[in-house]
């Protein structure tokens, strides 16, 4: 196995609608909001649906791979309902290992709404149902162990068991990425997720605002010289600036691709890092690396979803 995933393992379902039904709904866009099921249902009731479609961060990078060539599998936990099936159907046709059992739990298997505005930005309301509460016994520790990377997310970071699962995979990889996810995750995990970053990962994915929250600067040269501090591989996305790879004194730019028909900003971030690490994986370089995250990144965008 090339890279094992584990992640939230969530059903998308993807709306579009107008900048008022956000503020309608007291929603921030371009953020991601957790919500019960009494409340997730009440913001669907007014919707129409675009697609349906098995999602999740570390998901879809984990799918983008596949589709590149390379041996993946996926740990996520779900319920043995119709979503839960749905889900599991989704990996199985990507080619996506899945090292997981279902069974019916109490809990739902978990949904995101994808909100999209005219503008292609998105914005999420996620019920976590029963991924949240993975645990210790739901890893497939023999998988992770013979991975050669173990692809993490920042959703999943959460006090309590999922933080013991996230720490003993950890502790049976052989190398550790992860995507910081979202500010919001950020801003609600600073200190671990600092430490998470400067000790205990080999590659971290952020996005600029995402990085500049966790480390309290202004400035991007800052970001620059605290990664150089960590001796640690820090990828960074910037939008129509690009994207940015530091290791040691080493830093690598990589600009973004002009005149594309933006459609759908989901997955951006998550099919960057699929074509960052298969690069990554095949010994390219950094600069060949970036040059194909921008590539799939710039894919995704161009389409509704996160998927191809």
């Amino acid at each position: 196995m090339k890279i094992t995933g584990i992640g939230n393992a969530i059903v998308d379902v993807i709306c579009k609608v107008q900048e008022d039904f956000l503020k309608e709904n007291n929603l921030k866009k371009s953020t991601m909001k957790l919500v019960d099921e009494n409340e997730f249902k009440k913001l669907l009731i007014n919707l129409k649906i675009e697609e349906t479609i098995s999602g999740g961060s570390v998901a879809n990078s984990i799918v983008g791979l596949s589709q590149l060539g390379s041996e993946v599998g996926f740990i996520g936990k779900i319920s043995d309902d119709k979503l839960g099936s749905k889900y599991e159907e989704g990996l199985k046709k990507e080619k996506v290992s899945f090292f997981y059992s279902k069974k019916k739990e109490k809990l739902p298997t978990g949904t995101c709404l994808i909100l999209i505005t005219p503008d292609s930005e998105r914005t999420m309301v996620t019920f976590l149902g029963v991924s949240a509460n993975i645990s210790e016994k739901d890893l497939d520790i023999e998988s992770i162990k013979k991975s050669e990377i173990l692809l993490l997310e920042g959703y999943l970071w959460d006090e309590g068991e999922p933080r013991k699962a996230f720490e003993r995979a950890i502790k049976n990889s052989n190398k550790v990425a992860m995507s910081l996810s979202d500010l919001f995750c950020v801003e609600r995990h600073k200190s671990n997720f600092l430490e998470l970053v400067t000790s205990k990962l080999d590659i971290t994915f952020a996005n600029e605002q995402e990085i500049m929250s966790l480390i309290n600067v202004k400035k991007f040269d800052d970001v620059i010289e605290f990664s150089k501090k960590t001796k640690k591989l820090i990828v960074v996305t910037r939008g129509p600036k690009g994207a940015i790879a530091i290791k040691d004194d080493e830093v690598i730019e990589c600009k973004a691709k002009k005149n594309l028909k933006i459609v759908d900003l989901t997955g951006a971030g998550d099919l960057f890092a699929a074509g960052f690490l298969h690069g990554y994986l095949n010994k390219l370089d950094l600069k060949d690396s970036l040059l194909k995250g921008t590539e799939m990144s710039s894919k995704i965008i161009q389409k509704i979803g996160a998927r191809f």
